[in-house]
Parts: structure tokens; C-alpha cells; sequence
């Protein structure tokens, strides 16, 4: 199946000002200078996945071979895994999955899989051309070959439809609530700058994650 290069690449575009927004709460929140890890943590892993999604459907938007992306979204799993299990000490897991480390780890765990997927036994005898940084020359309509096809395509669909739940959940959940943004470190946004206050919004935050899911569960289907 293939699929025309404009719809890949308004995906891409959405990726690209995703990180771009991601960047700039990360900046102006100045996560790193406040207590706890997990705020910018995430924001990174925004940033990250923006431009690394963007480089999957758009090969010219490509910036690191895949062993590098591979290497990135396994230190970044291990990282939201450990979260994960210092968030649930002394907790049940329903709590647990409520959390706000769950779905990041999800996300982490799935690009690292697309990443090594595409290296793997299926794409590499799919008779596509596979981009050294990353991106997918035969991804868009029209190109020989048509989209390349993923190993362990079960694995590609649990991971598609666990992040669907998640950006249902995304959607329902109101902005604003507990876990849903920590770029900040605090709930208040800067009162002196508008544009600054509408980067660090709630809602800005959950649009971003938004996108992201929705964009990792559509490269995944049209992979499978």
C-alpha cells in the first residue's frame, strides 16, 4: 500500500512544529534547573519523537541513521520504565496506568520498535529503499515499491492500538489535571507574557500529545 506524499507530509509538518513547541516550553519552563527529572524528561522525549517521526515520513527531514534512533528511544524507554516503577511503589497498578509515565513509555517502547523493525528481516527483504539516516524513500504514493513493510507486524498493531487508547484517554482526560504537564513544574504560567503563557498551556501540552500519538498509530497501521 502506498500513500500519497502530501498526506505524509502534512504529518510531517504537524511533527516538526510539535518539537518546535516542545523546544520552546522546555526553554522557557527551564525544566532542568526545577526538582524532579520527569518534567523535562518529557519534553525531550517531545522533542525527540517530533523529529524523528517527521524523519520516518519525509526522508529529506531525516537527521540520524536508525542504529542512532534506535539507541536514543532505548535509553529513553529504559529511562520513562524507571519512572515507571518509582512512580509505582506503594501503589496499585491501576494507579499506575493512570499515571503520567505509562503512556510516555509506551511511546518510547514503540518508536524504539519501529526503528529496529525497519531493520529488520521483513523490510530489509521488502525490495524498498530504506534511507541510511532514517527515512523511507518508498513511504509516499507513487515511489517503487509502495510502503515498507515492518517485522513482527503483531507487535506493530498491540503497539497501534495502545496508543489509541492513550490519545482517547488524552482527549477525555480535562487540561490541566495532575500529570498531564510538568515542563513547567508547576500549574501557574508566566502572567507577564502572553505568548509565553499560551506555549506553557495546558491545552497546547495536550495537543502535542495528541499529535504525536495519532501520528505513530497511523505510521504503524499503513507499515503493518
Amino acid at each position: 500500500m502506498s500513500t500519497p506524499a502530501w498526506i505524509l507530509g502534512i504529518f510531517a509538518a504537524v511533527m516538526i512544529l510539535v518539537a518546535e513547541v516542545s523546544a520552546g516550553q522546555l526553554v522557557i519552563a527551564r525544566a532542568w534547573t526545577r526538582r524532579g527529572g520527569a518534567g523535562a524528561g518529557i519534553a525531550v522525549s517531545r522533542v525527540l519523537t517530533g523529529i524523528a517521526l517527521a524523519g520516518i515520513l519525509v526522508p529529506g527531514l531525516s537527521t540520524l541513521p536508525n542504529a542512532a534512533w534506535e539507541v536514543v528511544f532505548a535509553v529513553m524507554t529504559a529511562w520513562f520504565a524507571w519512572c515507571l516503577w518509582r512512580e509505582s511503589r506503594g501503589r496499585g497498578a491501576a494507579a499506575v496506568a493512570r499515571g503520567h509515565n505509562a503512556p510516555h513509555l509506551v511511546r518510547s517502547a514503540a518508536m524504539l520498535y519501529l526503528f529496529a523493525a525497519l531493520a529488520g528481516p521483513s523490510a530489509a527483504g521488502s525490495g524498498m529503499s530504506m534511507s541510511g539516516t532514517g527515512g523511507m524513500s518508498g513511504m509516499a504514493g507513487g515511489s517503487s515499491g509502495g510502503t515498507p513493510a515492518l517485522h513482527a507486524p503483531t507487535l506493530a498493531l498491540i503497539f497501534a492500538l495502545l496508543l489509541i487508547a492513550f490519545t482517547v484517554h488524552d482527549l477525555d482526560r480535562p487540561a490541566g489535571v495532575d500529570g498531564y504537564f510538568y515542563v513547567a513544574g508547576r500549574r501557574s504560567v508566566p502572567a507577564g507574557n502572553t505568548a509565553e503563557g499560551l506555549l506553557l498551556s495546558a491545552g497546547v501540552v495536550k495537543g502535542c500529545q495528541v499529535a504525536i500519538g495519532v501520528t505513530m498509530a497511523f505510521i504503524l497501521i499503513i507499515m503493518i
